[in-house]
């Protein structure tokens, strides 16, 4: 039988991003690099329903858009496991209820050359190399902090997911003038081109995907989803990031114009079920109190 992904959501995830499998990792770790005591170890603990990664809740979240009538999301590990150990992550996610049918796993090869194939909305992974990889080829992809935080709880009818601005719904453009220049070159700079649509970052076709997403399920579907722009941003650069949205047709929920205070206390407040940020320092802000994701692009992950 044919199935096409192609009217799907569809999200590739690392095994260890859905669960936890940093205990396992660390065996891996320890034979540096070879992967028989990993796979020994997986094959052992077979019967042993891993626990909950730091991506778990939203993934168990978006799949509540599926239904007997409609399958709108599809969920797709995507690993650099070899194949033996992915027995283990089909068999916890069935006891999970997660309904996980389709999986391709490398054995320590870069996976993400498959994300075209899948036609892939999101890619999330441990791996900093997959991920950076993977935003090159031009696909929304961050790398999770599995010690982040993993409750999402609060709001069991909606998913929160949060966005930083520049170099993750924008492209870096403002944000290098910033660097190079400092703020009030970067506050000119914004407030010249107010009128001006900032070009798309890489998470903008995420953004646009979630907007179909809901569009199409309508009130059909009890869950919703809510978005927030957390921004370093503050007036009067905050215009040209609300008109951008608005030239793309795309309704933002939330709008946090920080101008420099720490994030981690605003996503305490909004809990989102995952926060993307591109700057190292704001996702170790965010991780105790959100699932976080680094976003390895722009020019705040230039390599030297």
């Amino acid at each position: 039988m044919s199935f096409s992904l192609d009217d799907k959501l569809v999200v590739a995830i690392s095994s260890r991003a859905l669960f936890d499998f940093e205990e396992e990792n660390r065996a891996f770790d320890a034979a540096n690099g070879d992967d028989r005591p990993y796979m020994r170890l997986q094959l052992e603990r077979l019967d042993a329903v891993a626990k909950p990664g730091v991506a778990y809740p939203l993934i168990k979240k978006l799949q509540q858009f599926n239904d007997i009538d409609a399958h709108r999301v599809e969920v797709v590990i995507l690993s650099r496991n070899d194949p033996v150990s992915g027995l283990r992550v089909f068999r916890s996610a069935s006891k999970h209820e997660l309904h996980l049918q389709r999986g391709v796993f490398t054995r320590g090869r870069p996976p993400f050359k498959y994300l075209n194939a899948l036609n892939a909305n999101l890619f999330l992974s441990a791996n900093p190399d997959d991920v950076r990889a993977a935003l090159l080829a031009g696909y929304p992809a961050a790398r999770v902090f599995p010690e982040s935080v993993k409750q999402a709880e609060s709001f069991p009818n909606e998913i929160r997911i949060a966005f930083d601005g520049d170099a993750v719904l924008f492209s870096d453009e403002a944000e290098r003038v910033f660097q190079k220049e400092g703020l009030d070159a970067f506050q000119h700079h914004e407030t010249n081109r107010a009128a001006l649509p900032l070009p798309g970052g890489p998470f903008k076709p995420l953004l646009e995907a979630l907007h179909r997403l809901q569009t199409v399920a309508g009130a059909e579907v009890p869950m919703r989803i809510r978005t927030a722009l957390v921004t370093a941003r503050s007036a009067p650069a905050h215009e040209r990031a609300i008109r951008t949205l608005m030239a793309w047709n795309i309704d933002i929920d939330e709008a946090m114009f920080l101008g420099g205070l720490d994030k981690g206390r605003f996503l305490r407040e909004f809990e989102p079920d995952f926060f993307f940020d591109d700057q190292t320092r704001h996702c170790e802000s965010a991780m105790s109190v959100s699932p976080t994701g680094h976003v390895i692009s722009g020019i705040s992950n230039d390599e030297p």
